[in-house]
């Protein structure tokens, strides 16, 4: 024997027929957080903040150049293939 049965309701109505709860404050939550922060991010990527970053990292004045460059050198002559060999 079969038996073929045909129910025709919206999800919300299967839903509280079988007794599941109804998710919609939650997902409506969690996507306006999901949002926030894509929009946060989206922010911070942003042209003029990207340039911002940049050239927050370029010295802006002589004594700050003098000092990137010394530290340059300094960094160059502790290197270990910056030795001569051949020294005595």
């Amino acid at each position: 024997m079969k038996i073929n049965a045909t129910v025709e309701c919206t999800p919300e109505e299967a839903r509280a027929f079988l007794g599941l709860p109804d998710l919609k404050p939650m997902q409506a939550a969690v996507m306006a957080r999901m949002e926030k922060q894509m929009l946060d991010a989206a922010d911070a990527i942003a042209p003029d903040a990207m340039l911002k970053s940049w050239f927050s990292l370029i010295p802006q004045t002589q004594e700050q150049v003098q000092r990137m460059m010394a530290g340059f050198l300094n960094m160059a002559a502790k290197s270990p293939g910056s030795e001569t060999k051949g020294r005595t």
